[in-house]
Parts: C-alpha cells; structure tokens; sequence
C-alpha cells in the first residue's frame, strides 16, 4: 500500500469517469429542436457540458427553464445506458488506486438519481466513497461549498486531495476550495481550454494518476 501525501481524489463524473458526452448532446437537442427548428448544431451544445441543466437552460429562456429540465431529465435516462460509455482505463485505475488506500469520491453537478445510474453502469458502486451530488449543496461547482463537503464527509484536509474534471468548473472549484487541481486533457472542450485555468496537473490518461500519486509517496 502506498503512503502518499494525497490520500484521496475528487472526481467529476461526466466528461471525465464517464464519457455522456454525446447523450448531453443529444438530450439537449431533443429538447430545444422541437422550440427551436435548425436553430442549433451539435457544437452549439458544448458550452451546456458543465453548468447544472437550469443554469444552461436559462441562458436561452429562463421562464422555460424548468419544464426544459425535466424534459431533459426524462429523455436522458430513457437513453443514459445506450450512449453513456466508459473513458479508456477508468475502472481498472480506480482499482489500482483504491488497492494502494487512496479513497475516492465523486463531486458532480448531477441530481443523485441520475449520478447513481451512471455510477452502477460502469461498475464502481464500491470503489468509491462518498458522493456529493447537487441534492447535497446549496451551491454547485465553481463554489467550493461540495468540494468542502467531501473533505469534511472524509475526514481530510485540504492539502490531502486533488480535484479532478473536464470543466473550469471544476478546476475553479477546486481552487475556491483550496485543494489541488487536475483537467482530464479527453475534455471534449479541449486541454486548451482547460489550461486557461492553470490546474496543477493535466491528465493525458487516467493512470497518470497512478504516477502522481505514486511521486508523492512518503512526501
């Protein structure tokens, strides 16, 4: 078992666990086509990757904000196994991580419910510790309030974790919160992008993670 300074690592669920990129996608356009004929593409989608669904929605029409929601929320479960897909190494890294004592926990924007069933696709229910979903903060991500949650539902301190995810969001996040960063450079917004909010470290694959950790041992 390795003795590391980081003993655990946050993590960000879609975009960065699991890849729902295109389901988000596609929820998005099943919903606003019907309103909105031709009007957006795919690429128009992206930004909407991130930010909680009201927040997203708003920036279009606030007062359909909320029926768009649960128009979403409906067709993304009915199609969530169909076009969610593991990132490469995911599973077995989480493994390795965990046989080495680092503990892991998942910090996203999602509802409970919907986190859950993308948690049980890709098999790692019991890898993973504690879970902050938006049913558990007043305040999501750029805010630090979910990140310090996790901390205090762990046990840690702040120089103990690293936050890890595909969005500002979440390396903003982490910075508000005074952890450790890391972007996931399968961003579909790009390592680019990410960079502009200077992360501490950059994953080009998940075992990156392994090294990191491992560098730090006895640290």
């Amino acid at each position: 078992m390795t003795t590391s300074k980081f003993k655990g690592l946050l993590f960000d669920f879609d975009g960065t666990l699991l890849d729902t990129n295109e389901l988000i996608i596609q929820t998005f356009l099943h919903v606003l086509e019907p309103e909105f004929p031709g009007k957006f593409t795919k690429d128009d989608m992206v930004p909407f990757i991130g930010p909680s669904l009201i927040e997203s929605f708003s920036t279009i029409d606030a007062s359909k904000a909320e029926e768009w929601v649960r128009q979403y929320r409906l067709w993304n479960s009915e199609h969530h196994d169909e076009l969610a897909r593991e990132f490469d190494g995911v599973k077995s890294t989480l493994q390795e991580l965990k046989n080495k004592g680092i503990r892991l926990a998942i910090v996203s924007t999602k509802r409970y419910d919907s986190l859950i069933k993308g948690i049980r696709l890709l098999d790692i229910e019991d890898l993973v510790e504690v879970i902050i979903s938006m049913d558990d903060v007043k305040n999501v991500k750029p805010d630090p309030e979910p990140i310090l949650l996790a901390l205090e539902k762990m046990h840690l301190r702040k120089e103990d974790v690293i936050m890890i995810g595909d969005n500002s969001h979440d390396i903003l996040g982490g910075k508000n919160a005074g952890v450790k960063t890391a972007g996931v450079a399968w961003s579909l917004k790009g390592e680019k992008f990410l960079m502009q909010f200077k992360p501490d470290y950059m994953l080009h694959d998940m075992k990156d993670l392994l090294t990191i950790v491992e560098e730090h041992a006895n640290a």
